[in-house]
């Protein structure tokens, strides 16, 4: 298979075989020098942010992704797969 996946929406998505099992205790945010940020106004809420996040950082509150700093590494996979481009990777502030 080459190319991109294109998804209609969440209905489309498998299960997610991931959970943070041991992360929770394993923070892995301390290096991270760019985070991703969701626009929620452009959101579709279509849930792809959440399903290729490697890290399971994203988490579905109120029907809404929202992101778990703690976790987040800042690969900006997120950002790359938002087909609505409402995820915007942005400089960390320490």
């Amino acid at each position: 298979m080459t190319g991109k996946i294109i998804f209609g929406g969440a209905g489309d998505l498998p299960i997610s075989p991931f959970t943070k099992g041991s992360m929770v205790f394993n923070k892995t945010c301390a290096w991270r020098n760019i985070k991703p940020v969701i626009d929620i106004n452009s959101c579709s809420k279509c849930m792809i942010c959440w399903k290729f996040c490697p890290e399971t950082a994203i988490d579905i509150i109120d029907g809404r992704p929202a992101i778990d700093y703690d976790y987040c590494k800042g690969c900006g996979i997120c950002a790359a797969e938002c087909p609505g481009k409402a995820i915007k990777m942005t400089a960390e502030e320490k």
